[in-house]
C-alpha cells in the first residue's frame, strides 16, 4: 500500500441497527443486554468488512465505539473448542488494555467457553502464566508486556489468525514500534490484521505497508467525535479563580460524575487536595502512581464511591467510564488533539454530555486554534454568580424536603421537634438551624464574582502575585485562604492541617494542642491515631480521600489532620468513630497499609 491510497479513505456517517449486521445471536443478546440498540459509524463500516476477513484500518478516535468495531468480529472469529491464543489485541497503556478486556467480555457473555486474558506491566506475572496456561483465545496487552510472555514462551502466537492494533499512533508516540514490528514478524504470514488509530503518520503508513495486505481505509469524521451530544463552553476565568468557578459550575448544574484534565502532575494533586478539603469525593490519576493505586482509584470511580476524577492525559489514555456527565479541561492541553480525546469519554451512549474549558490569558489565542483544528465554533459560557449558585443549592434542596416530607418513617423526628418546642423554641428557629447544619452557613462567596472573570483583563495579575498558578510572592496558595489553613502547629516543627467548616464555607480552627494523643481538639470529635506519615509518602488528603471512601462519611466533616513522619492524628465526629475504624480495617492510604485506632 501506498500512502496515495491512505491519502483518498472513505468516509463514513452511516449508523445501523445492530440487527442489520451479519452477526449471530449471541452477540444481538449481549448488545441488548449492554443497551444498545444502534450501531456508530466506525460500528456500521467495520463489523461488515472485518467479518470478510480483510485487512482494515480505521481512522477513528476515542468515543466511537470502536471496541466494539473490532472486538464483535474477534468473538465472531474464535473458536472455542480451540483453547489456544486465536486473537492478539495490542493497546498502548494497561488501562485501556484492561478496559478492551472488560468490554469483549460483555460482549462474548453468551458465547460460552470463550475466554479474554489481559497482559501488561505492573502486574505479577504468576497470575497471568496460569491465565494463559489455562488457555485464552483472546487475549489483549500491552507490547511491552506481550514481548515478555513471548520471550518466556508463555505466549505462543503459531495459532493466532487475527491481530489488532487499538490506538497505534499513540503506540508508536509512547516508542513502541520495535516491539510492534517484532510481534507481528512472530505471527503467522496468514493472518488478519486490523489497525485503529487517531492519526495517520508516515511511521502509521510505513507499518501498514509492511504488515497489511491491500487494507481497507474507512474513517470517521472529526464532526462526529466532537460535536454530537456533547455540550461544548469555555470559560475566560482568571487562572487563581479556576477552582472556584469549577465548583460553582459543579454545584449549579447538579454533576454527578466528572473527568478534570490537567497538564501536570503537580496541578492534579494540588487540584485533589483543593476538592477533597471542600468536601468532594475526588481522586488523582497521574504517572507518579503505583498500579495497585491506580486500580484503587479507578475502582472507586467505576463504582460511584469516587465521583470526581483528576488526571493527566498520559493517564488517563484509554480509560473508558460509562454516564461522565462532564469534563472539565482545568488546563488548556498542549497537544490539540488531546482535546477531542478528552471530551471523547463524555456524551455517550445517546446521553447528552458537557465539556468545559478554562481560557486564560494567552489562551485566547490557542482558544481560536482549537476552534479551526477541531471545526467546531465553542460558545462562552457564563460563570454563575454566588447568588445562581446558592438559588440552586436552596431550590434543590427545597425539593429533597418536599420529596421527605411525604414518606413515611418521620414520626421519630417530629417528636424530636415538639421535644424543642417545649422546651420554648420556635418552629421556625429550629428548622433554620438544621438548615444551617444541612447545607451551611455560607453567607459570603470565596472569591467575589468580579474577580473571576478573565475577560478584558489580558495577562494582568494583582499586585504582588506571579504568574504560577495565582501564588503570592511567599509561595502560598490563596486557595487555602478562604478554606482553613495548613501552618506550624509550634511543637518540634511538625505541622497542622487545618479543615475547619463544611463543604459550604470553611472556618478556621483552632489547633488541637496538647501532646500527640491528648483527646479531642474540638468538641464531638474523636481523635484517631493512624499508623502512616510523611515518610510513607502520605499526605492530608490522601487520609481524606480514603477515609471518606472506605467509611462513606462526607469529606467536610473530618476534622483536623497531624502530620509527623511515622504516624499521624485525625479528628473524626465522634458518631462516626465505628464507622471509620470497620471501614478502614485491611484498607490502604495511597496504597500503604494502614492501621487506625482511637489516639491513647
Amino acid at each position: 500500500m501506498d500512502e496515495s491510497e491512505a491519502s483518498n479513505p472513505r468516509f463514513f456517517m452511516q449508523t445501523l441497527k445492530f440487527n442489520e449486521l451479519p452477526v449471530s445471536e449471541f452477540i444481538l443478546n449481549a448488545v441488548e443486554e449492554m443497551g444498545f440498540d444502534e450501531t456508530t459509524p466506525i460500528q456500521a463500516a467495520a463489523i461488515p468488512l472485518i467479518l470478510t476477513g480483510r485487512d482494515v484500518i480505521g481512522q477513528a478516535q476515542t468515543g466511537t465505539g470502536k471496541t466494539a468495531a473490532f472486538g464483535i468480529p474477534a468473538i465472531e472469529h474464535v473458536e472455542v473448542e480451540n483453547r489456544s491464543t486465536q486473537v492478539l489485541i495490542m493497546c498502548p497503556t494497561r488501562e485501556l488494555a484492561l478496559q478492551v478486556k472488560e468490554q469483549i467480555q460483555k460482549l462474548a457473555k453468551f458465547k460460552k467457553g470463550l475466554l479474554v486474558t489481559a497482559i501488561y506491566g505492573g502486574e505479577s506475572y504468576e497470575k497471568q502464566f496460569l491465565a494463559l496456561k489455562r488457555g485464552s483465545q483472546i487475549v489483549v496487552g500491552t507490547p511491552g508486556r506481550i514481548m515478555d510472555h513471548i520471550d518466556r514462551k508463555t505466549l505462543k502466537l503459531e495459532d493466532i489468525s487475527m491481530v489488532v492494533l487499538d490506538e497505534a499512533d499513540e503506540m508508536l508516540n509512547m516508542g513502541f514500534r520495535e516491539d510492534i514490528e517484532k510481534i507481528l514478524s512472530y505471527a503467522p504470514d496468514e493472518r488478519q490484521t486490523v489497525l485503529f488509530s487517531a492519526t495517520m503518520s508516515k511511521e502509521i503508513l510505513n507499518i501498514t505497508k509492511k504488515f497489511q495486505k491491500n487494507p481497507e481505509i474507512i474513517k470517521v469524521t472529526r464532526k462526529e467525535i466532537t460535536n454530537d451530544n456533547i455540550e461544548q463552553a469555555y470559560f475566560s476565568v482568571r487562572r487563581e479563580a479556576k477552582f472556584e468557578v469549577m465548583t460553582r459550575l459543579i454545584d449549579v448544574h447538579d454533576l454527578k460524575q466528572i473527568i478534570v484534565f490537567c497538564n501536570t502532575k503537580s496541578k492534579v494533586d494540588e487540584v485533589v487536595e483543593e476538592l477533597q478539603v471542600k468536601g468532594y469525593a475526588a481522586e488523582g490519576l497521574h504517572g507518579d502512581l503505583r498500579q495497585t493505586a491506580r486500580n484503587q482509584v479507578m475502582s472507586k470511580f467505576r463504582s460511584g464511591n469516587t465521583t470526581i476524577l483528576v488526571a493527566t492525559d498520559v493517564a488517563a489514555r484509554g480509560i473508558d467510564v460509562s454516564g461522565i456527565d462532564a469534563v472539565f479541561n482545568f488546563d488548556l492541553p498542549m497537544d490539540l488533539e488531546y482535546y477531542v480525546h478528552r471530551i471523547g469519554r463524555t456524551g455517550r451512549a445517546g446521553k447528552l454530555g458537557k465539556a468545559f474549558l478554562f481560557v486564560s490569558g494567552r489562551d485566547r489565542s490557542r482558544l481560536r486554534e482549537l476552534e479551526n483544528y477541531t471545526k467546531v465554533a465553542i460558545t462562552q459560557g457564563k460563570i454563575p454568580t454566588f447568588k445562581d449558585m446558592m438559588e440552586v443549592r436552596q431550590t434543590r434542596f427545597m425539593e429533597k424536603i418536599k420529596a421527605n416530607i411525604s414518606e413515611e418513617g418521620n414520626e421519630v423526628f417530629e417528636d424530636i421537634v415538639d421535644k424543642l418546642k417545649g422546651e420554648g423554641y420556635y418552629t421556625h428557629h429550629i428548622l433554620s438551624a438544621l438548615l444551617r447544619m444541612q447545607i451551611g452557613n455560607q453567607t459570603e462567596p470565596a472569591m467575589r464574582d468580579e474577580d473571576l472573570s478573565d475577560e478584558r483583563r489580558g495577562d494582568r495579575r494583582p499586585a504582588g502575585r506571579d504568574s504560577r498558578d495565582g501564588r503570592n510572592s511567599g509561595g502560598r496558595s490563596r486557595g487555602f485562604e478562604s478554606r482553613g489553613e495548613f501552618r506550624p502547629e509550634g511543637r518540634g516543627g511538625e505541622r497542622g492541617f487545618d479543615r475547619g467548616g463544611d463543604r459550604a464555607g470553611f472556618a478556621p480552627r483552632r489547633n488541637a494542642g496538647g501532646a500527640p494523643g491528648a483527646g479531642s481538639g474540638e468538641p464531638g470529635m474523636v481523635r484517631l491515631f493512624i499508623s502512616l506519615g510523611r515518610k510513607d509518602n502520605v499526605s492530608p488528603n490522601h487520609i481524606v480521600g480514603a477515609i471518606a471512601s472506605e467509611a462513606r462519611i462526607p469529606g467536610r466533616v473530618i476534622g483536623q489532620i497531624d502530620m509527623y513522619d511515622k504516624f499521624s492524628f485525625v479528628e473524626v465526629p465522634q458518631k462516626d468513630v465505628d464507622k471509620v475504624i470497620q471501614g478502614m480495617r485491611g484498607k490502604t492510604i495511597n496504597a500503604r497499609e494502614a492501621s487506625i485506632e482511637v489516639a491513647k
